[in-house]
């Protein structure tokens, strides 16, 4: 099989090479998948530069990246239904603690890591479901339904906060999302009730006035350090904040006290490291949302293999609208 991979950290144009090399026989529970698409994450590229935390080298000797993707199963192992052959299916977790990931014209990996597609949704959009959807699903449904609760999106205009705002919508929430520039124009066309420009120095006044003056039930975080004090001062009692990132400051600190007396709750969200079982509703949440045409997953640009450092680069540029993909059939 055709594949890129790195065996040292650094640059994506200084590490990143074509390779060719054997495509591994599915063992018992695994499938063999011949990829369509392979999804770009920030998360990605952090691995192949080294940027992890007290990650000092590559945990194996050669690395295939990304964890996300699209494709159709091409064989199966024991213990596999054979039906399965043929389905059409999106990838997750697919180089998480694994060697071999997505950049490649198959993988093979448990079977339970390669989740059929509904018919009616393209390869492009399976490749988009991994993290960035997962991610997305959890935040907004983590804890249940949010029908008739007021949920805020901050960084709505981002992929994952584009997502959660539909999300949201889609279960029955008014949705309040913060944004800058373009992308309080992009919050509006994902559904958001209210957009508000985060950069703002009296957001949290401007966030409990366009929900009546009333404290709000949850928040989905993408700058839990920048962020807290505001998030403090308008989450509701018993109210959850759930966070997938905090890039701008990754040692926050916080007061205790007001989030104690409010009896919040933090989840910290790594969507890699998801129980299963509510990984299955995060799932189920999102195939939902597709079936009744309320997800939209749009793509800024589709590389071929070749470009894959290309690829990279665009997503550690950052300002995108969209996931970054690789055709791996070009």
């Amino acid at each position: 099989m055709r594949a890129i991979s790195y065996t040292r950290f650094g640059k994506a144009r200084d590490v990143l090479a074509m390779t060719q090399c054997a495509s591994p026989d599915p063992g018992a529970g695994e499938v063999c998948v011949a990829l369509a698409f392979s999804g770009v994450n920030p998360s990605d590229v952090k691995a192949r530069a080294g940027a992890r935390p007290g990650v000092t080298k590559p945990p194996f000797e050669q690395i295939i990246p990304h964890s996300d993707g699209s494709g159709t199963i091409l064989s199966v192992g024991a213990g596999v239904d054979p039906a399965r052959i043929g389905q059409r299916v999106w990838i997750w977790n697919g180089q998480w603690q694994r060697a071999f990931g997505t950049a490649a014209t198959h993988i093979t990996l448990p079977s339970a890591q390669a989740v059929e597609l509904p018919d009616h949704v393209s390869f492009e959009t399976g490749a988009v479901l991994g993290i960035p959807g997962l991610t997305a699903a959890h935040t907004v449904f983590g804890n249940g339904n949010v029908t008739g609760q007021t949920v805020l999106i901050q960084g709505g205009a981002g992929t994952v906060g584009f997502l959660a705002v539909q999300l949201a919508k889609w279960g029955g929430a008014r949705v309040i999302a913060t944004a800058r520039g373009a992308g309080i124009q992009r919050c509006k066309d994902a559904g958001a009730d209210v957009v508000l420009d985060y950069t703002a120095p009296d957001l949290a006044e401007q966030i409990l006035a366009a929900n009546a003056g009333q404290p709000l039930q949850r928040i989905v975080e993408v700058e839990f350090g920048r962020n807290i004090d505001t998030d403090t001062a308008i989450i509701a009692p018993n109210g959850v904040i759930a966070a997938y990132g905090s890039a701008a400051e990754m040692t926050p600190r916080l007061a205790f006290g007001p989030l104690l007396f409010k009896a919040v709750t933090i989840d910290i969200v790594l969507i890699y490291l998801l129980a299963d079982t509510a990984r299955a509703a995060a799932i189920a949440r999102l195939h939902g949302a597709l079936r009744d045409g309320a997800l939209e997953c749009p793509v800024q640009s589709i590389h071929a293999l070749s470009q894959t450092a290309q690829a990279h680069e665009s997503v550690e540029n950052g300002g995108r609208d969209g996931a970054v993909l690789i055709d791996v059939t070009k």
